[in-house]
């Protein structure tokens, strides 16, 4: 049986913590189209116009197709068709993690999806089912990390307070914005290491690896 904590709620983000590396699946795409590597991460990083149109598809302001067609010019790309499916061809489960959430909420634990995305269709949906109590997604709310009103959703839909919600991500940012909002965040960089800190915070053992 899980140990009383303070933390009883779990948050985690999809792409690049449930999954293999979001940055590799964008490097695989961008060096299959012949261009350089890293333009996808320039793009998001240092364009404030390409991040202005991700976010205007992640809270379902812009089409799917629309965005493709402004991507794949930035990109100096002439096809834009299936762009988005390709862009994140690459990312794979990452099982330690599914596994760990898995266990966490076997054991008592409320867990939910909090992630920038577009479509629920994008999603396993029996894999969300199963790891989860409650799931918030950009698109079907209109709003995105880091805007504080996400994470108190999210809060909400989980029926656990903010301070008692553990919250991860892989970006920066949205970690900062869990925190500002009372949650604590953990800045997911190393399976094991995030996967130790959970197991402190929340009083749960997640299944050995094998």
């Amino acid at each position: 049986m899980r140990d009383e904590r303070d933390h009883t709620g779990l948050l985690v983000d999809f792409g690049g913590v449930l999954t293999t590396s979001v940055w590799d699946s964008f490097a695989d795409f961008c060096r299959e189209q012949g261009v350089a590597e890293d333009s996808m991460r320039r793009l998001f990083r240092e364009d404030p116009a390409a991040l202005a149109d991700l976010r205007e598809l992640e809270t379902g302001r812009m089409e799917e197709q629309e965005f493709e067609r402004r991507f794949a010019e930035r990109l100096g790309l002439q096809d834009a068709a299936d762009l988005i499916d390709s862009m994140f061809r690459g990312m794979k489960p990452c099982e330690p993690m599914v596994a760990a959430v898995g266990a966490a909420r076997a054991e008592g634990v409320r867990t939910g999806l909090v992630s920038n995305s577009w479509s629920t269709s994008h999603y396993d949906r029996s894999m969300l089912t199963k790891l989860f109590d409650a799931v918030v997604i950009s698109a079907e709310v209109g709003l995105h990390k880091p805007q504080p009103e996400i994470y108190l959703l999210a809060s909400k839909r989980l029926a656990v307070e903010p301070e008692r919600c553990v919250f991860v991500d892989d970006l920066r940012e949205n970690c900062a914005g869990a925190e500002a909002v009372g949650m604590t965040a953990i800045l997911h960089r190393d399976v094991a290491d995030t996967v130790a800190r959970m197991e402190e915070l929340l009083g749960f053992a997640a299944p050995a690896e094998r």
